[in-house]
């Protein structure tokens, strides 16, 4: 326990345990895994104290009522509902690997208190509640409870304490031992009432026992439960929408960029094999045209220099080449006859 002046005294201390049974509509109960956490006011300061209770799993656990203020020396009894549907997939899985899967529970819930101002306190007494002892205030006080814990989060000078506790899932083999034979002997008995239908029937008579004013807070309680439902859904959706747009764009973008990428393999390749091919073409080419008239014309012009210098009239001297240029060899035999003649005077 702790003495600070704006704590809550929580009971249990630390940890809730929820009962999870077979069929808990056969067990005598009003068929649902529920338990209570109580809430008292030690004391220690005049002024009253709000709480706010908090769990990791808001969507498995109903609490009623979440937040609300407690007077000096008073408690507030807060009821924690445990969802069908999971109750189910906990039992599944207690038939699957037994009480160990359920001993390392992960959830936890954090009551939290604070103290309030007389003004603000002052707004809530002998306010009636929806469903009586133990519901929710009406809509606009919600709202206020709201914004004072908004700003109490936000502001670091307002002492908040804060309290954790575990969560415990705890299966019971007698309450299912005991289900499974009563429902064997309501099958065999054949003035016995279906649960469901008797389960019904009392609903009904608690219905009819209501006065108008719980009847129509249990109204408003219920269209509050359906708008909340509603929403969720809505915003399931709205989720389910950005996600699908999102992969979608996703799924454009990769084809855009793999597209893009095969396009410029394909080009790379083109230029590729048309700048090997001519490498291989001028290499594998020889002697091109132009260079090959080239070296015809300088051999043209140095055969007409060798003519008008006689260099060429000792072709003639040889048989068979001489007489195919047309040099006339006695001619040519005087010529260097006196060519010699001169050199020996």
């Amino acid at each position: 326990m702790s003495s600070l002046p704006h704590a809550l005294e929580i009971d249990p201390e630390s940890s809730l345990q929820f009962t999870i049974t077979r069929d808990p509509a056969t067990d005598g109960s009003d068929g649902s895994s529920r338990c209570t956490m109580t809430l008292r006011h030690p004391g220690h300061t005049k002024g009253y104290l709000a709480f706010k209770v908090k769990t990791t799993q808001p969507r498995r656990y109903l609490v009623r009522p979440n937040q609300g203020i407690v007077a000096p020396n008073s408690s507030e009894t807060v009821s924690i509902l445990l969802v069908d549907k999971d109750r189910q997939v906990l039992y599944s899985t207690y038939e699957r690997l037994g009480q160990s899967a359920l001993d390392h529970s992960k959830d936890k819930f954090l009551v939290q208190s604070c103290a309030v101002s007389d003004d603000f306190s002052a707004k809530f007494q002998n306010e009636p509640r929806m469903g009586g002892e133990g519901g929710q205030y009406k809509k606009e006080l919600v709202e206020e409870l709201t914004a004072m814990w908004n700003k109490a989060s936000s502001d670091s000078n307002l002492p908040v304490y804060n309290k954790k506790l575990h969560v415990r899932h705890v299966v019971d083999t007698g309450a299912n031992a005991a289900a499974i034979k009563g429902a064997n002997g309501a099958a065999a008995s054949s003035t016995s009432l279906p649960a469901s239908f008797q389960e019904g029937v009392d609903k009904r008579n608690n219905a009819d026992k209501m006065s108008p004013e719980q009847l129509t807070d249990e109204v408003a309680s219920l269209r509050r439960k359906y708008d909340e439902l509603v929403a969720f859904s809505v915003n399931l959706t709205a989720e389910r929408d950005i996600l699908n747009n999102t992969l979608e764009q996703t799924k454009r973008d990769l084809n855009r960029e793999m597209a893009t990428r095969t396009a410029l393999e394909k080009q790379g390749l083109k230029v590729g094999s048309r700048s090997q091919d001519s490498r291989s073409n001028k290499s594998s080419g020889g002697v091109s045209a132009k260079t090959l008239l080239i070296v015809v014309f300088v051999a043209c012009l140095s055969a007409i220099r060798a003519t008008n210098s006689g260099s060429l009239d000792v072709l003639g001297s040889v048989p068979v080449i001489g007489g195919m240029l047309g040099f006339d060899s006695s001619s040519t035999e005087e010529k260097i006859a006196r060519v010699v003649l001169s050199d020996e005077l």
